[in-house]
């Protein structure tokens, strides 16, 4: 394994032990103290995979994840210190694929930093499936819709991926999280809900009003067959 990642903490010591386990854990990594600083390494050098506070000097972590999230598809793990929700569903919306809370055992951050890392390098079938005007092309990991570019999240990708592979077949909360994240995480719905708020967002026509991506209320997600 030599996956860098850049680790974006104001928090000096969490920053040294989270630096030192996920060396050890076999990842690259480069570190910042700030969102300013997080910004420059990013625009520098290339990096497999981002883990982002929120709470930064500067520039903080949502500010941070929105910038780069116009340029780039790069798995983002967001570590968030508060109890409430809200930083959670934010991360989220503005693209971030998965949160740790604080404090966190590096096991859990490893293993979360793997799970993104295997969604985005996955190998997939060629076969381009269409929904409609929606064209969904699995071997370039890319999406059009009505001849143009979707700019999804690899999340967000991952999800519709999941869902037009089984049209017309409702699949439930649990087994999206199992299959897109990798990992179950019991009680807790939100990673989901945001995902498909976002991806009806860019693949809907009016996405208060979906036609495409479906709920079935109590149970999970339906892809419509074409």
């Amino acid at each position: 394994m030599d996956e860098r990642v850049l680790l974006v903490e104001d928090d000096a010591s969490i920053r040294e032990i989270a630096a030192i386990g996920l060396g050890r854990a076999g990842f690259r990594v480069t570190t910042a103290a700030d969102g300013r600083e997080g910004l420059l390494q990013f625009r520098r050098d290339p990096f497999d995979a981002v883990v982002l506070d929120v709470m930064l000097p500067l520039v903080d972590g949502f500010e941070v994840c929105r910038q780069i999230r116009r340029d780039s598809r790069v798995p983002i793990v967001m570590l968030t210190a508060r109890t409430d929700t809200t930083d959670v569903v934010v991360g989220l919306e503005l693209g971030a694929d998965d949160y740790v809370m604080k404090p966190f055992e590096m096991p859990e951050l490893v293993a979360r930093i793997r799970a993104v890392l295997r969604r985005t390098t996955g190998e997939e079938p060629q076969t381009i499936l269409t929904f409609g005007d929606l064209e969904i092309d699995p071997q370039g990991f890319t999406a059009r819709k009505a001849g143009r570019d979707v700019p999804l999240t690899a999340t967000e990708f991952r999800l519709l991926l999941e869902l037009a592979r089984r049209p017309g077949q409702v699949l439930t909360r649990e087994v999206l999280l199992d299959r897109v994240w990798h990992y179950d995480y019991l009680g807790d719905s939100r990673l989901v809900d945001v995902a498909v708020q976002r991806l009806r967002a860019k693949v809907e026509d009016d996405p208060a009003n979906p036609r495409l991506v479906k709920t079935v209320r109590g149970v999970g997600y339906r892809l419509e067959k074409a």
